[in-house]
């Protein structure tokens, strides 16, 4: 199972988890230093070192490394978990041209799925219930740079995440995808501005723990018992916002991110 976002908050949760189960995980991260402590942890926790995959999802030329490499290195990749994700606090433009948060939210996990569609068995992806406050325009990706408000932005990407899935268990039918809201959890989220911090310490938390055993289960449970491309929290099926949930709006999505990045639609 490859786990990207894997160096903390719930992605490392859930490699720890499956680890224990006795799945082999492998982790991909953004920072070495922490990437390799993450790694050390899911060692102690189950007696394998876990191989690491280094990866800047800011970058979309490391994405494309990121796709050879695990090509390279298996032929079978029975879950991707495209976890990683990140709240950005102040307008950001990519060398790729692309608003930050949506590029590493959605346009990184978008691309490298495409890249890894004939090796991946299932495909999990973190959303949220932040996709409320998203306001998606397939024309126009970067809207978020006018009028730069980080939480809106990162909820635009969420509600990418949420109707990319449910397009990939429309045009892959072989690959079951599902997507879910962890909660609101105690991870490095806004740790570079006080304000975020304060508010953020007066919502209801869950650990990581806790965020990530609707991750783990999706990732065990028979598919059979899952709805192909559906939304889930705490291990139930949940309904997302009518704007995370049209298909016409999904299906103009893949074709702009497709063009974004650079595969056939």
């Amino acid at each position: 199972m490859v786990l990207t976002g894997a160096s903390s908050g719930i992605g490392l949760a859930a490699a720890e988890e499956l680890a224990r189960r006795g799945d082999q995980v492998v982790l991909v991260g953004r920072d070495p230093a922490r990437l390799r402590a993450a790694g050390e942890r899911v060692r102690e926790c189950c007696g394998e070192q876990p191989e690491l995959f280094r990866a800047d999802f800011a970058v979309l030329d490391d994405v494309r490394g990121l796709a050879e490499r695990l090509r390279e290195r298996y032929d079978r990749i029975d879950v991707l978990a495209n976890n990683a994700g990140a709240i950005v606090l102040e307008p950001i433009t990519t060398v790729d041209g692309f608003e930050l948060s949506m590029q590493a939210n959605h346009l990184a996990p978008f691309l490298l799925s495409n890249l890894l569609r004939d090796r991946i068995g299932r495909m999990v992806v973190t959303g949220s219930d932040a996709h409320r406050s998203g306001v998606l325009d397939p024309d126009d990706l970067n809207s978020a740079l006018r009028s730069y408000r980080p939480f809106r932005a990162y909820g635009t990407s969420k509600q990418a995440n949420i109707l990319f899935t449910a397009e990939a268990a429309r045009r892959w039918p072989e690959v079951p995808a599902h997507v879910f809201h962890p909660g609101v959890v105690r991870t490095r989220f806004g740790n570079e501005s006080r304000i975020v911090a304060l508010g953020m310490r007066l919502l209801p938390f869950r650990s990581p723990e806790k965020g990530a055993e609707t991750l783990v289960w999706l990732a065990c449970q028979d598919p059979s018992r899952l709805t192909n491309g559906g939304y889930y929290a705490d291990r139930k099926p949940h309904r997302p916002r009518p704007k995370a949930a049209d298909p016409a709006l999904a299906a103009r999505l893949w074709t702009a991110s497709a063009k974004a990045v650079g595969v056939d639609a």
